[in-house]
């Protein structure tokens, strides 16, 4: 397994520092959500057309790769449609450019439980029109346990109506079991085949706002959920998802990002 940081983490650090920090720490990859300031990665500073070429040589340099592009789409939303479909495609194309694996979406939410079967194939159609644009650029899109969507039964359900093999999932390891007190195991045997990346954070208590903590010092099993992993022979990446940017409270990122490869290494 290997061990990666989204720049949630460290929405204040720039680029250069983002990758001078993880090649100093062991990481060996970085997750990118937002980078500067800008949130629509394709017109991220590093990315830009005239940037590509260096932010690929300097990664080389740092023994770095950028192993998932995270984007702000939430296919629930059929008022975004048009706006969804442009930002993951072309984040797809960034994708491509770079070389990286992976992007991420949201399903996110169930907006009327009375119509929760018109949501969910909503949400497997956009998927499958993100797909499909995908498959011949070597790039796989992954939907996250996140939202109404962390109920793994839903989210089952979505990708039971899509047919591209360049559909995944992103198992974040603490939505399913805190807001839907979803065991482990249930978790991976639902989705397990489709999981190809995942998030770590921990929080204590239960429900979707358990309060969030450094990684170890809270109630999540993340070594019930690390042997689940090696049990299945995984071996993509561990990324920390510290939620600076949505909560500027928590602990700076020169705690939180060292503090996380640190502790998951005692546990593997």
């Amino acid at each position: 397994m290997k061990f990666s940081f989204t720049t949630l983490s460290c929405p204040e650090w720039t680029w250069e520092k983002i990758l001078e920090e993880a090649g100093r720490l062991g990481y060996d990859g970085i997750e990118i959500r937002g980078l500067e300031g800008e949130m629509f990665l394709p017109k991220a500073r590093p990315f830009l057309p005239e940037n590509l070429e260096k932010t690929k040589k300097d990664l080389q340099q740092q023994g770095l790769e950028i192993i998932c592009l995270d984007t702000s789409c939430s296919l629930h939303d059929e008022s975004r449609y048009q706006a969804n479909m442009e930002e993951g495609k072309a984040t797809i194309d960034l994708a491509r450019e770079l070389g990286v694996p992976y992007i991420r979406v949201f399903g996110n939410n169930i907006p009327n439980p009375y119509e929760k079967q018109q949501s969910i194939l909503w949400v497997a159609k956009c998927l499958e029109e993100l797909g499909e644009y995908a498959e011949d650029k070597d790039v796989c899109v992954l939907i996250e346990t996140h939202g109404d969507f962390a109920a793994s039964d839903d989210l089952s359900a979505v990708l039971s109506h899509t047919h591209s093999p360049a559909i995944g999932v992103l198992w974040d390891v603490n939505h399913p079991y805190k807001a839907f007190g979803e065991p482990m195991a249930v978790t991976y045997d639902r989705l397990g085949k489709y999981i190809r990346h995942t998030h770590y954070k921990d929080s204590r208590g239960k429900g979707p706002h358990a309060k969030l903590c450094l990684v170890g010092e809270g109630d999540l099993p993340i070594g019930e959920s690390l042997e689940i992993l090696k049990q299945h022979h995984y071996d993509g990446y561990l990324s920390l998802e510290w939620e600076k940017k949505w909560h500027p409270d928590l602990e700076e990122p020169e705690i939180a990002v060292p503090s996380f490869i640190s502790y998951m290494k005692t546990l593997i």
